[in-house]
């Protein structure tokens, strides 16, 4: 477990990506989900949920989380949109109380606390002095384009969060925003595993903690130029059901029974 800074009260954040579950998978994560009341306050998955994007695998995973005790946010990742079923595999994470995010928030109270998560799944591009330029073909327009509208989802989203006073605002990701958490894979295909413009979001509105996955190879811990810590939460990364962390909050009382799902793909459809 990762204590962050210092202060008066704490929420339990438990966070996972990448577990790519399968029919064959079924029940292996939970045992350990279903001990989550326990040790932490609220569970987030950064994408790639599934193998290939179908409607089996997310059956899968809307079993292995449902009914887990504790509130469950998602971003989609990559091969969840493979087979081109991404809204049915949302529908039915959302079925089983899962608030599947895509440029929308939700907040929730926790402890007299008022906690938010801002949730997009970005897109690749790379990194300040290595990165995609929207300029030439239409296709690679395109591609940038796919980028920037990524980051600007995750920038509303985390608007949202400032709007509603939440003592602690997460940023989840599926795609990185820095290169830090990267470090072991190979450099040439950093390009591919995230994009500046999602760290570029998260430092123009502020966060206390931002999580992604998709680099495998990558590493756990890694900072935006802003300050705000981010992690690294892929399972051959974290190398267990889920990684753990404490984000300190000063005292801050909620009315009983607050909570909001917002934004777009924030559980509705």
């Amino acid at each position: 477990m990762t204590v962050m800074g210092g202060g008066d009260h704490v929420v339990r954040v438990a966070a996972v990506g990448d577990i790519h579950l399968s029919p064959e998978c079924a029940g292996l994560l939970r045992p350990a989900f279903m001990t989550l009341p326990d040790c932490a306050d609220v569970l987030l998955l950064a994408g790639d949920l599934t193998r290939h994007g179908t409607v089996d695998e997310a059956r899968v995973v809307a079993d292995e989380v449902r009914g887990v005790g504790v509130p469950v946010v998602a971003v989609l990742g990559n091969h969840d949109y493979h087979s081109d079923e991404e809204g049915e595999v949302t529908r039915t994470l959302v079925s089983a109380g899962v608030s599947v995010l895509e440029g929308g928030s939700v907040v929730f109270p926790v402890a007299g606390h008022v906690v938010g998560v801002a949730g997009a799944k970005g897109f690749c591009g790379g990194f300040a002095g290595r990165s995609a330029g929207a300029f030439g073909e239409p296709e690679m327009r395109a591609w940038v384009r796919v980028a920037h509208l990524g980051a600007e989802r995750l920038a509303s989203a985390l608007e949202e969060l400032t709007a509603d006073r939440c003592d602690v605002r997460i940023a989840l990701t599926h795609f990185a925003p820095v290169p830090d958490t990267l470090a072991g894979e190979p450099v040439e295909i950093y390009p591919f595993l995230g994009s500046y413009l999602l760290a570029e979001a998260i430092d123009s509105v502020g966060a206390d903690l931002a999580v992604h996955g998709h680099a495998h190879l990558g590493t756990e811990h890694g900072m935006t130029a802003g300050g705000v810590r981010v992690r690294n939460v892929a399972q051959p990364v974290i190398d267990r059901a889920f990684a753990l962390y404490e984000l300190p909050v000063p005292g801050h009382h909620v009315p009983a029974g607050r909570m909001r799902v917002g934004g777009e793909g924030a559980g509705r459809r």
